[in-house]
C-alpha cells in the first residue's frame, strides 16, 4: 500500500514537472518572439502573398439595444465580454489570435458586434474581461500604463462619440482584469449606463485602457455602434437593411505565422524599449479580411464607413470615377448631402456615405486610398498595395430602388459662429526628440495626462478652442463628451520664431499668437460641416473649433451630472501618441 502511494506520489510530481517544463518553454518561445526583430521587408512578402479580392466582406452581427413593448422602445441589460480566440484575416492565412467583443466566446469576432441604441432610450452594458493573463503583443511600461500586480491585461471600454455621465465614460484609469481580480483607481463599476440622448448618427465603442490603447486596438477591442432616431432616419429614405452596411477599415501587418505583427523594440529603445511613434501595417482590412470583394447590385448603397486604423489617415476614392454622396460625419447628420470624388479620414473619424452603382459605367470598381503615411507627408501609397482598400462587383441591369438621397436632412448641423465674450482657449500641441530627431513622447499645453486639469469648461456652454500644432504630423483631435465643429485653419507666419518662444515660454498669448496666426487658410471640407468628435489639426497652423458642452441637437444641458468623477479627457487619436501620452483630463464644473 505505501508503495502504491509512494508510485502515485512521484508520477503526481512527474506530471507537475512537466507541466512546469511546458510553461517555462512556452514562456521562453513567447519572449523569444516578442524579442526577435522582423524586418518590413519580410511584413511586405507577408503582405504580398495575400491574393487581393478573394474573401467576401463580412458583417457583424447585430445586437439591439432596446427592446419593443407595447409599441415603445424600452431599456434593456446586455453583457458583452472580451475574449481571446482566432480570426482569419485572409484564405491564405493561418487563424490570428485575438482579442475580440462578443456575447460569449463562440460569437466574438473581429471587429465585434454592432450594437444599434434608440434615441432617448438608456442602454445598460455590463463589460466583462474574459482575457488571459498575458498579452498577446507587445508593451511598454515605460510609458504610463496600468500595470496589475497579479497579471493580466487590463481593458476599459469607451464609447467613442457618446453623450453618458463620466462613470460610464471608460476613464484610462478606471481598468480592470479578468473576472475584475484588479481594478484601476477609478473604476467604480462592472455595468454602463449609456442615456443615448445625443443625435442620432454613427459611434463606435474600442478600449481604453491607461497606455494598452495602440496594443489593445491592434489585437481587436472594436465594434461599431449606431443611434436610431426614427422620425429622423425614416423620412430622408435611405438605403437600409441590406443595403446598408458598415466598412471598418484598419490596417495591420502579420508575421508568417498568422500572428499580428507589433513592433517589439521602439525608435529609441534607452527610452522606451518598445514604443514607437506610429503604427502604419502593410495589408488593408475592412470588417476584418484583407482586401476583400462585395457584389453589389446596380441601386444606391448606404456604407458607414470607420477608420479604426491606429496611426494611418485614408484619402479614399472610387476607380472609376463615382463619387461619394455624404449624409453624415461622425456623429450627426449633416445639412444636407455633400458630393465628393474624395474623402480623407484621420483614424477614428467616420464618413456616412451613399453610393449610386447605378451609374457605373464598368463591372467592378475598387476603393482607393492616396493618403501616405506618416499624414500628410510621408510615404506614398499611389501605386502600391496599401493604395488598394476593396473591389466592388456590381451586377446585372439596373434594379428597382426605392431609396433616395435626400436635398436636405437636419438643421442642427450648422455651427453658430461664436460671440466676442464666449470663452476662449488655446490648446497646444508638442512633439518632444531627442537631439536627432527622433520622437520620445508628446504632450498637450506641455502638461501630463496627471497633470491638474487646465481644461474647466462649463456644463451647459460653448467654447473656442484655438489648436495650434506645433510638430510635422496631423493629429485628430477627439473630444469625449463635447461636440466640436472646425470654423477656421490658418498658417501660422513667422514659424520658427513662434516655435521657439513657446518651445521657451509655452503661453501662446506671450509669445503674440494673434501676429503669426495670419497666413494663408485652408478651407474646412464641406463633409466635415456638422458635429463631430475628431477633427483634423493641420501641421504649422491654428485650427480654431466650436465646442460644444451641452445638445446640440436641442441647445439642452446633459440629463446627468457631467461634473461627476472621474471626468473626461481629450486627446489625440494616434493611439501610439495618445498612450505616450497627447491625452489631457477634461472637467466640466456646474
Amino acid at each position: 500500500m505505501q508503495r502504491k502511494m509512494t508510485s502515485q506520489i512521484k508520477l503526481q510530481l512527474m506530471l507537475l514537472f512537466i507541466a512546469a517544463t511546458v510553461t517555462v518553454m512556452e514562456a521562453q518561445m513567447y519572449i523569444t518572439k516578442m524579442s526577435t526583430p522582423v524586418t518590413q521587408q519580410t511584413l511586405q512578402r507577408v503582405a504580398a502573398s495575400l491574393q487581393l479580392y478573394v474573401d467576401p466582406l463580412p458583417q457583424m452581427s447585430t445586437i439591439k439595444g432596446f427592446s419593443m413593448k407595447g409599441g415603445n422602445p424600452s431599456s434593456v441589460n446586455l453583457t458583452i465580454g472580451m475574449y481571446q480566440t482566432t480570426w482569419k484575416f485572409h484564405r491564405d492565412l493561418p487563424p490570428t489570435p485575438v482579442f475580440v467583443y462578443g456575447t460569449s466566446a463562440e460569437k466574438a469576432t473581429f471587429p465585434g458586434p454592432t450594437i444599434i441604441a434608440r434615441h432617448g432610450v438608456p442602454l445598460y452594458v455590463k463589460w466583462e474581461n474574459h482575457l488571459p493573463d498575458q498579452h498577446i503583443l507587445p508593451t511598454d511600461n515605460t510609458i504610463p500604463t496600468a500595470i496589475p500586480a497579479k497579471g493580466g491585461v487590463p481593458t476599459v471600454v469607451h464609447l467613442h462619440g457618446g453623450v453618458h455621465p463620466p462613470q460610464s465614460d471608460g476613464s484610462a484609469f478606471a481598468w480592470f482584469t479578468r473576472d475584475y481580480k484588479e481594478v484601476g483607481p477609478k473604476w467604480t463599476q462592472t455595468t454602463y449606463k449609456y442615456p443615448n440622448v445625443q443625435p442620432p448618427g454613427n459611434l463606435w465603442y474600442h478600449d481604453h485602457a491607461l497606455g494598452l490603447t495602440r496594443a489593445n486596438l491592434l489585437a481587436g477591442l472594436l465594434g461599431a455602434y449606431i443611434i436610431e432616431k426614427p422620425e429622423i432616419d425614416n423620412p430622408m429614405d435611405l438605403p437600409c437593411d441590406n443595403d446598408d452596411l458598415h466598412l471598418i477599415i484598419a490596417d495591420r501587418s502579420f508575421n508568417t505565422d498568422g500572428t499580428i505583427y507589433m513592433n517589439s523594440t521602439g525608435n529609441v529603445p534607452s527610452v522606451h524599449p518598445e514604443w514607437q511613434p506610429e503604427y502604419f501595417g502593410e495589408a488593408i482590412t475592412v470588417n476584418g479580411k484583407a482586401w476583400p470583394f462585395l457584389n453589389v447590385a446596380r441601386r444606391r448603397y448606404r456604407f458607414r464607413i470607420l477608420n479604426s486604423s491606429n496611426a494611418r489617415y485614408l484619402n479614399l476614392s472610387l476607380s472609376n470615377g463615382l463619387p461619394f454622396y455624404v449624409i453624415g460625419s461622425d456623429g450627426s447628420y449633416l445639412a444636407a448631402p455633400v458630393t465628393t470624388p474624395t474623402i480623407v479620414l484621420s483614424p477614428a473619424e467616420i464618413a456616412d456615405v451613399v453610393i449610386d452603382f447605378s451609374n457605373s459605367n464598368t463591372p467592378c470598381v475598387e476603393l482607393l486610398n492616396s493618403a501616405p503615411y506618416p499624414y500628410p507627408t510621408g510615404t506614398s501609397t499611389i501605386g502600391t498595395l496599401l493604395g488598394k482598400v476593396m473591389i466592388f462587383h456590381i451586377n446585372g441591369e439596373k434594379v428597382s430602388d426605392n431609396s433616395t438621397i435626400p436635398e436636405k436632412e437636419v438643421d442642427y448641423a450648422n455651427v453658430t459662429m461664436p460671440e466676442p465674450t464666449t470663452k476662449t482657449r488655446y490648446i497646444v500641441l508638442y512633439e518632444y526628440t531627442t537631439p536627432s530627431g527622433e520622437p520620445t513622447h508628446l504632450y498637450i499645453n506641455g502638461l501630463r495626462l496627471e497633470d491638474p486639469a487646465t481644461e474647466t469648461p462649463k456644463s451647459g456652454t460653448t467654447e473656442l478652442w484655438h489648436v495650434i500644432n506645433l510638430t510635422p504630423d496631423n493629429h485628430p483631435l477627439h473630444m469625449h463628451l463635447g461636440m466640436m465643429q472646425a470654423i477656421n485653419i490658418t498658417e501660422l507666419v513667422g514659424y520658427q520664431q513662434f516655435f521657439d518662444c513657446m518651445t521657451q515660454l509655452n503661453d501662446a498669448v506671450k509669445c503674440n499668437v494673434t501676429d503669426h496666426a495670419v497666413g494663408k487658410t485652408l478651407p474646412v471640407p464641406e463633409y466635415e460641416k456638422t458635429w463631430k468628435n475628431v477633427v483634423k489639426i493641420e501641421p504649422g497652423y491654428m485650427t480654431s473649433i466650436v465646442v460644444a458642452f451641452k445638445l446640440v441637437d436641442t441647445n439642452q444641458t446633459y440629463p446627468f451630472d457631467a461634473t461627476a468623477d472621474p471626468g473626461y479627457v481629450y486627446h489625440c487619436h494616434i493611439l501610439d501618441h495618445e498612450d505616450n501620452a497627447m491625452i489631457r483630463p477634461l472637467i466640466l464644473e456646474p
